[in-house]
């Protein structure tokens, strides 16, 4: 051991252990931006939050993390900081494009090469989307729904053969305003149902659009012939 100037050992003192550094607040009310999405992707997968993902950092945001970390003995403050948030990692999953953005609104997916030229329906089932293109430009996007795991939506290269303002489906004797067929019964239109509960619902295999004003412009633009495109 270490001596000290007279020879006699000396007292060794352990160094002081160093402090933990204070947890860091990465987020907080008012605050909104893709980590918020996700913090409420996870905490939705754990039963903490009921609403759908938005990006915000709201009361019921707030709410639910304060929920989270009085349930860990954690300081109720309802700001996600380092220690929270690495808890809440710990205890889920990477959440999918589909959990992130459970009432649409996901950027489009990359075009496919399809969709570059002429006139084109473009049908991306990844970001369930519908970017209407022409000669390689995206002139409108708009949040879609397809066909159920029964009934799916074909995917393809097929034309617009015919267009139906106000069509009302025969066989579910449902209306189908706004009615661009592609392929048998299958074809891209408004859908009531859709606007009202979002992706909770499905469709028979058609591709059904929300926004009533979208779908009408494009119902205008669209001509017979038009080259529709869906992939995944």
């Amino acid at each position: 051991g270490a001596r000290g100037v007279d020879g006699k050992p000396r007292a060794s003192v352990a160094p002081a252990a160093p402090a933990a550094p204070a947890p860091r607040t990465l987020m907080r009310e008012g605050e909104r931006g893709g980590q918020v999405r996700e913090l409420q992707a996870r905490l939705r997968q754990i039963g903490w939050y009921f609403e759908t993902p938005s990006g915000t950092y709201d009361a019921a945001t707030a709410g639910a993390v304060k929920g989270f970390q009085g349930k860990r003995g954690l300081p109720r403050t309802g700001k996600t900081d380092t220690i929270t948030w690495q808890r809440l990692v710990a205890m889920t999953r990477e959440p999918t494009r589909q959990e992130l953005y459970a009432n649409g609104g996901i950027p489009p997916a990359a075009p496919d090469k399809r969709c570059l030229t002429g006139r084109v329906l473009c049908l991306a089932k990844n970001s369930r989307t519908l970017t209407w293109m022409v000669d390689g430009k995206a002139v409108s996007t708009m949040d879609v729904r397809f066909g159920s795991q029964y009934t799916p939506t074909r995917e393809g290269t097929f034309t617009v053969y015919w267009k139906s303002r106000h069509h009302v489906s025969t066989l579910y004797d449902t209306p189908m305003p706004y009615a661009l067929f592609f392929s048998g019964g299958q074809a891209v239109h408004y859908s009531a149902d859709f606007a009202a509960r979002g992706y909770a619902g499905g469709s028979h295999g058609c591709v059904n659009v929300r926004d009533e004003k979208k779908i009408a412009s494009l119902f205008a633009q669209v001509r017979k012939g038009d080259k529709v495109v869906i992939y995944k």
